[in-house]
């Protein structure tokens, strides 16, 4: 039985919608959302948690159906990347906001745990305003958690903080989280938040779920060339021209290309391959491991922080490659250079079909 099941889930807010949405979750989950602004991200959480009653569609928690259950009896908790606090209560009276309720006894032991796995042990004296914005996350967290929330929510909830902070933050949560057992379901823009945290991530847009699976799955063989954008893939149209060496070789734009993925001869496929899985060099590399070896124009280097993506073209063929500053300065790169690009088989997937623009939604 799964933890948490969503099924053909329909709601209509006007400007914001989502359509025959399905997926699973298992206890121990943790779930990114991701896609562009407006895909319906925050109205999933808002419907699991009750805030909006679906047109069509039930919702299960448990094995329980909780579609009609109100927010208070469902256990479930949010967080927004606002915070939400109360001014005028301390640290401690926050986290504990609500427990009474719950518990007669034990709240501060409970506080203080949570507080402490947090990292906010020292602070529960304080008000509000008087914290970083780090640290009131922090005790937003702490509150959500404290409840012990069959499910936790979290709508962006790292977004306001510096890239630091951040780092540090998941690190916290990634932590609490485990201790504790908790399923998350984490919308975020953030593809690192995914990477860190997630096991499985589900990609929305316009209202509807076009990719749901395991996070290995969805950002190395995204369904449409959408998906593969927003998770930073290449994606490349080829025909398979035979089996060679336990190997699939497939030809593209007169360049071929050796995969561990298995495919018939003749068959059109596409190839997906990740940034970071291309190795950059002035001359082939000679490594065994190494089957692809693609010179290439170095058209573009776009600075991203503490690592570039490099724009190569072979032939009338786009890559995109993602380098360290420190690998781009002893390569001494510039535009107009021209490069090899080195890739392991295991790392050009075959898409099973080749794939448009647009795809049906999913449905589990």
């Amino acid at each position: 039985m799964s933890f948490l099941t969503v099924e053909d889930l329909h709601i209509n807010l006007g400007e914001f919608y989502l359509k025959e949405v399905f997926f699973q979750l298992d206890q121990g989950d943790y779930l990114t959302i991701i896609g562009p602004t407006g895909a319906g991200k925050t109205i999933l959480l808002e419907s699991l948690i009750g805030f909006w009653a679906p047109d069509k569609g039930r919702i299960y928690l448990e094995g329980k159906e909780i579609t009609k259950e109100p927010p208070e009896h469902r256990r479930i908790g949010i967080v927004y990347q606002d915070y939400a606090l109360l001014p005028h209560f301390s640290v401690f009276k926050n986290i504990a906001y609500g427990l009474k309720k719950k518990y007669k006894h034990g709240i501060e032991e409970r506080v203080r745990d949570i507080a402490s796995a947090l990292c906010i042990d020292h602070l529960l004296h304080r008000k509000p305003a008087t914290l970083s914005g780090g640290e009131q996350q922090r005790v937003a967290l702490a509150r959500a958690l404290v409840a012990e929330p069959k499910l936790l929510l979290m709508d962006e909830p790292f977004s306001a903080l510096d890239s630091r902070t951040r780092r540090d933050t998941r690190l916290l949560v990634k932590r609490a989280i485990k201790e504790r057992h908790t399923t998350v379901i984490h919308v975020t823009h953030d593809l690192i938040d995914a990477w860190f945290l997630a096991n499985k991530v589900a990609v929305f847009r316009e209202g509807h779920l076009l990719q749901f699976g395991p996070l290995d799955e969805v950002f190395t063989r995204p369904r449409s060339e959408f998906i593969a954008d927003f998770v930073g893939v290449t994606m490349l149209e080829g025909r398979v021209k035979a089996q060679e060496h336990g190997l699939t070789v497939i030809g593209v734009d007169g360049i071929d290309f050796r995969s561990l993925d298995e495919a018939g001869v003749g068959t059109d496929v596409t190839l997906a391959i990740r940034p970071e899985d291309i190795i950059v060099s002035r001359g082939p590399l000679e490594q065994v491991s190494v089957q692809n070896r693609i010179e290439a124009l170095l058209e573009d280097i776009v600075p991203e922080g503490k690592t570039s993506l490099l724009r190569l073209r072979a032939h009338d063929m786009p890559l995109s490659v993602l380098v360290t500053r420190n690998a781009l300065h002893q390569l001494q790169l510039a535009p107009g250079d021209m490069v090899w690009a080195n890739i392991k088989s295991a790392n050009v997937r075959i898409v099973r079909d080749p794939i448009g623009t647009d795809i049906e939604p999913v449905r589990e």
